[in-house]
């Protein structure tokens, strides 16, 4: 019940339980981890986005699964009878825990597979097999008392040691859901704009991170720190071409500029104004209503102005109770203080 709009989750919810009926004769899960870690680091600047450190270069989907079809082809030619599947992040199988079955790590009170050597920046494939291998065991847990996850969690969407609420989660809110970033959370996602990695950036085994070899997980050009001002023009042909290949697509372009002007609105910055303004006659009204809502957050007359000439025309209610909200939020003797 903590899935949100991913209803696929429960869908599919017996066959992540049971690898047999994902392929039949199934005797073996092998679990693999590629490590993405660039080495790169965030800025603090409130009039740039964070992207989630795996979305940064190109789509993982695609690079891990060319090396696991390599892997399947290997096996297949030492064993033309075998049988296997192959899932990178997309089929009904859970990595995670099987992951941590299989002695690959273990899984942290954040929910995400640590490992001792290298911590947690790391991608995971997995790859079913009817043939029977030799089997290694359970991985211990090793965070102990340790809860840095959880206090980090801006949020609070790790309800429990190992527990997360999806409709909590920063990620889930700049990424999988499709409507409105409910306004209560709205500031606690700060300049975040696709992605959140507050819990393992805080995890002592990460500490051990090393540098992926991989050069496409390497950041492309606008991916680390963007400038929120630019990203607000995108139009969904340039968002299409500018993430072509990249995980980023998966937030949709309505749904990546609805994060671009809640960043926005809470960097409380006056630079913030002009960009705004333009989203605030986006052709979405998902990026209008969060926009009217950035700029109740700044809140200076400029805004304002703009916020009540927007009322004036715009056509959708949703985004005229968003501009309505604003206003008297700025207009309360609370909020001037």
């Amino acid at each position: 019940g903590m899935q949100g709009e991913m209803q696929y989750l429960g869908r599919q919810s017996a066959k992540r339980k049971d690898p047999a009926l994902v392929l039949e004769n199934v005797r073996s899960l092998l679990v693999l981890a590629m490590n993405y870690h660039s080495g790169h680091e965030l800025s603090n600047d409130p009039l740039r986005g964070k992207i989630s450190r795996y979305a940064w270069g190109g789509d993982y989907h695609l690079v891990t699964r060319d090396r696991l079809r390599r892997l399947a082809d290997f096996i297949r030619q030492q064993d033309p009878k075998a049988r296997c599947l192959y899932y990178v992040d997309t089929g009904p199988v859970m990595e995670k825990v099987w992951g941590a079955e299989s002695g690959l790590g273990w899984m942290g009170k954040h929910s995400n597979l640590i490992t001792r050597e290298r911590g947690s920046w790391f991608f995971i494939g997995i790859l079913l097999l009817d043939i029977t291998l030799e089997y290694d065991v359970p991985e211990e847990d090793y965070c102990g008392t340790c809860t840095r996850c959880i206090t980090a969690c801006p949020t609070g969407a790790i309800v429990a040691p190992y527990v997360v609420d999806a409709r909590l989660c920063v990620s889930y809110l700049t990424i999988e859901l499709r409507g409105a970033v409910p306004r209560g959370l709205r500031p606690l996602v700060g300049n975040r704009i696709f992605g959140c990695d507050d819990c393992q950036e805080v995890c002592p085994w990460n500490r051990f991170a090393s540098k992926t070899d991989e050069r496409e997980y390497n950041p492309r050009r606008g991916n680390l720190m963007p400038e929120l001002a630019r990203l607000v023009d995108l139009t969904p042909r340039e968002f299409e071409s500018r993430f072509a290949a990249s995980a980023i697509r998966r937030a949709t372009r309505d749904g990546f500029v609805r994060n671009v002007a809640v960043a926005l609105g809470n960097a409380r910055r006056p630079e913030a104004i002009p960009p705004l303004s333009r989203a605030l006659h986006d052709a979405s009204p998902l990026v209008r209503s969060h926009a009217a809502w950035a700029l109740g957050q700044i809140a200076a007359g400029e805004a304002l102005t703009l916020l009540e000439k927007a009322r004036a025309s715009e056509p959708d209610p949703q985004v005229i109770e968003e501009i309505i909200l604003a206003l008297d939020r700025s207009a309360s003797p609370w909020f001037r203080c």
